[in-house]
């Protein structure tokens, strides 16, 4: 008979699992959002909250600016 996981360590796998896809997703979308203007243009018209993530996460770092530039072109 095969090893089972209890529904505990079910759980626990289940979370880690999204939490990877989650990671995986947004490094995927700061990989390109970060060189290109035009990318984040048309993110700010299909998904604004995601455009707002990006922001955040990159003056959080210390990286200022970007905002501004966007909003001028």
């Amino acid at each position: 008979r095969a090893p089972t996981m209890n529904k505990k360590n079910q759980k626990l796998f289940k979370r880690i699992l999204v939490a990877e896809f989650v990671d995986i997703f947004g490094a995927f979308f700061f990989e390109k959002m970060n060189p290109s203007q035009d990318f984040r243009q048309a993110m700010s018209r299909k998904f604004p909250p995601i455009l707002e993530v990006y922001y955040k996460s990159i003056e959080h770092s210390g990286m200022s600016g970007t905002r501004e530039q966007d909003q001028e072109k």
